[in-house]
């Protein structure tokens, strides 16, 4: 744990600039919009130890898969998420000497993320060659507002001296991603054109033809007054830019406002991507940039007030869920449903991909709670249109008759994930795919969701699971050999606990929706049936023989549910007893010695107990929570949050809230030393989680909503805003009361510790604790 940010409710503030933390500064002030995003790089140049990131959503790149032994069924490629042309650049001169943090004296560093509001801040003062000491101050952001325009503003003020102050703004297309396999450059540089006060750059992505436009305007001032003059024009193959000299008197500020637009294939012929992208540059310029941030400023108000959660007495817990909420926010925004949340966001390059099954476990109950209905849709429908290739993705592992197989990681429904004890064996993601439909509709009530996408994708995983199932004749029951549940410290294993329990709840949650679409929609149950080749007497006879004898691990001395198979083999250790020198294990220990190890990365067992936690008596979930906790060495980003809400379950609130700590803080306090590569975006919605489902008690069953809340000591009060079945409403939490604020246009009923309670719509209700 690194804990260097200063702790504020609204910003995260870096006081003193230590190149040591530059790249995990990087990571931990990125700002994006949805449809593009930027890591923390310095305008300036720096040559210092940077991770360059700029990211335009939707694009990938298919580098060839890496491997000492190919396998049957491998991936061709591993789908990267594309460093993509530099648009921030702004190389700034001095009388002569460039301005670079690496080499100069850097006094009253400060960097601020304003969540808030939505951007970026630096200040400091450096002094260059020959003393002469300028005071800088940069602020930029990506447009919520205009989503295809970024605009930064960057100022430097001589404060001992007159003299001469050039920028040069640019876009650079001669980037490299850190994480390319075989060391290649993945863009084309198409076009590059620089004109007065203006330039261009267009890019095209190797083997998959991505195309992204870059144009490119700017204004200077001197305190305050346009200036005009004459730039010098640059370009090359692969870089293009402007280059201007301005006079400044000690004391008088000299301004570069820089906007640009980007557009991309995905969203304009190639044709056009030039003539598009230089309007959009030129709007933004016409606009302003105080225009331009007043407007995304607002959007930023918008969504902070539906998905704020506001915590009393513990400015770090503050901080922290915020941070969680302000990157999910501008990381998806549910407005293109040909895109997903990435696990890194726009904060980094690590894992490839853009959609894991993170999305569907921890990301759409945020979404559904703190947005309306459509955005959550919206991802089940990125999985829907995805369904033909996660059935080739079966069948490339030999699986028949429209099974699917969802991808572990995938940037167009494909499989992309080259490590084969993922790829072959983590197979429990599809059930994260079904659950999350059914989580959907408890929600929201949508059944006509299930006649018109859902139960198509339902049929297609458990025909799955009745194929990867097998029947043990010295068990004399059904069993899943050779899989890897949620615990990676874990592979290749039989009969892992979730993945059992999640296949079968699948097959009975299918023939549910079966059920209901035959009753409610016979026409367009026929016409399904005909589609999917779907033979309904045969087909549910298996899974209902699956059903009713499936092995499930389990320890009758111990009273707890086993792992899997062979648990108890192992020599039994708690995370406790390790050297806490030798963690995190997986950047000490080799992959032999973990997989020996009982040590477990993330809840797994515990992950099964949360998703069905209703099937659980609370002595059950203290009994495997007591059992399991302790061995968890918590080194996926994805644990602690599930740990968290079941320790609140089971009023162990200390610990739910360490557990909170540390989910809602682990990139603000790198608990994993790995912040550097990227931010852990899908696992802050697990911090969201932590609070609402945890603390708050959140839970929906059979379409009714429950709230238990419970408030840690550390807080004054806490309070959250939920949308349930398109009722808005708030929850304000202290030690003494729970008050409902209703937002709604009718009549709000739920049930408040286990009691049932009635809000009229725009009024509120308090009940003492």
């Amino acid at each position: 744990m690194k804990k260097y940010l200063r702790p504020d409710e609204w910003c995260v503030i870096e006081e003193g600039f230590d190149p040591a933390n530059h790249r995990a500064s990087e990571s931990i002030f990125s700002i994006g919009n949805g449809k593009m995003g930027q890591r923390a790089n310095f305008e300036e140049k720096y040559s210092g130890s940077s991770l360059q990131g700029s990211y335009v959503a939707g694009v990938y790149y298919p580098d060839k898969t890496r491997v000492g032994w190919w396998k049957n069924g491998y991936p061709e490629y591993f789908a990267k998420v594309l460093n993509s042309p530099n648009w921030i650049g702004i190389n700034v001169h001095v009388d002569g000497t460039e301005l670079d943090l690496n080499y100069c004296d850097v006094e009253n560093f400060v960097r601020t993320l304003n969540m808030k509001e939505g951007y970026l801040q630096r200040e400091f003062d450096a002094t260059l060659d020959g003393n002469k000491k300028i005071h800088v101050k940069a602020q930029r952001f990506v447009s919520m507002a205009d989503t295809e325009n970024g605009a930064i503003r960057y100022e430097v003020t001589p404060v001992n001296f007159s003299g001469k102050i050039s920028f040069t703004p640019y876009i650079d297309g001669d980037i490299e991603n850190e994480d390319s396999n075989y060391d290649e450059k993945f863009w084309n540089i198409l076009d590059v054109d620089a004109s007065e006060g203006a330039a261009y750059l267009e890019s095209q992505t190797k083997k998959s033809d991505f195309r992204c436009g870059f144009a490119m305007r700017y204004q200077a001032t001197v305190n305050g007054k346009a200036v005009t003059t004459k730039p010098e024009l640059i370009q090359s193959a692969k870089w293009v830019g402007n280059r201007i000299e301005l006079e400044v008197k000690e004391g008088e500020k000299a301004c570069l406002e820089k906007f640009v637009g980007v557009t991309s294939s995905l969203n304009y012929a190639t044709d056009v991507l030039r003539s598009n992208a230089v309007e959009l540059a030129t709007c933004a310029y016409k606009k302003g940039f105080d225009q331009l941030f007043a407007d995304h400023k607002q959007k930023w108000e918008d969504k902070w007030v539906h998905s704020d959660i506001k915590i009393k007495g513990d400015v770090e817990a503050q901080q922290g869920i915020r941070f969680n909420i302000f990157h999910l926010n501008q990381t998806y925004t549910g407005e293109d449903e040909r895109l997903n949340v990435g696990p890194k966001g726009f904060t980094g390059e690590k894992y490839g991909g853009t959609t894991y099954w993170d999305t569907e476990a921890y990301c759409i109950p945020f979404f559904l709670m703190t947005s309306p209905s459509q955005v959550t849709r919206q991802l089940l429908i990125y999985r829907y249109k995805h369904l033909q290739k996660a059935i080739e993705n079966a069948a490339k592992l030999g699986f028949t008759d429209g099974a699917a197989l969802y991808p572990m990681v995938t940037a167009n429904g494909e499989e992309c994930h080259n490590e084969w004890e993922i790829t072959f064996m983590e197979v429990h993601r599809n059930g994260a795919m079904a659950y999350a439909i059914h989580n959907y509709i408890r929600h929201t009530g949508d059944y006509k969701y299930l006649e018109e996408y859902g139960l198509e994708v339902l049929v297609a995983i458990s025909r799955f699971w009745s194929q990867r199932i097998t029947f043990s004749e010295a068990k004399n029951q059904f069993v899943m050999l050779g899989v890897t549940g949620p615990n990676e410290y874990e592979n290749n294993i039989n009969n892992n606990w979730y993945t059992n329990k999640i296949a079968v709840w699948c097959m009975k949650y299918t023939m549910e929706a079966l059920n209901y679409v035959k009753d409610s929609h016979p026409a367009r149950y026929k016409e399904l049936v005909a589609k999917m080749n779907f033979n309904s007497g045969e087909e549910t006879q298996r899974w209902k023989d699956i059903m009713g004898n499936m092995h499930f691990p389990y320890n009758q001395e111990l009273d707890v549910i086993m792992q899997q198979d062979g648990f108890m083999d192992k020599e039994q250790l708690m995370a406790d007893d390790l050297d806490p020198a030798q963690r995190p294990i997986n950047q000490y220990w080799s992959w032999d010695r973990i997989l020996r190890s009982n040590f477990i990365k993330q809840a797994d067992t515990l992950q099964g107990i949360y998703a069905f936690e209703e099937e659980f008596t609370n002595e059950e979930i203290e009994r495997n929570f007591n059992f399991y906790e302790p061995r968890t060495v918590h080194e996926s980003s994805l644990s602690p949050c599930v740990h968290s809400i079941l320790a609140t379950k089971i009023g162990r609130i200390e610990k739910a809230y360490e557990m909170y700590l540390r989910t809602s803080r682990l990139d603000l306090d790198d608990y994993n030393a790995e912040v550097h590569e990227g931010l852990h975006i899908t696992s802050m919605a697990g911090t969201w989680m932590s609070i609402v489902e945890g603390f708050g008690g959140k839970r929906a069953y059979d379409q009714k909503l429950y709230l238990s809340p419970v408030i840690p000591e550390q807080w004054q009060e806490y309070a959250f805003r939920i949308t349930f079945k398109g009722n808005d409403l708030e929850v304000r939490v202290t030690a003494k009361e729970v008050e409902i604020i209703s937002h709604a246009k009718e009549t709000i009923e739920l049930y408040l510790y286990d009691e049932l309670v009635s809000v009229e719509a725009n009024e509120s209700k308090t009940v003492w604790r």
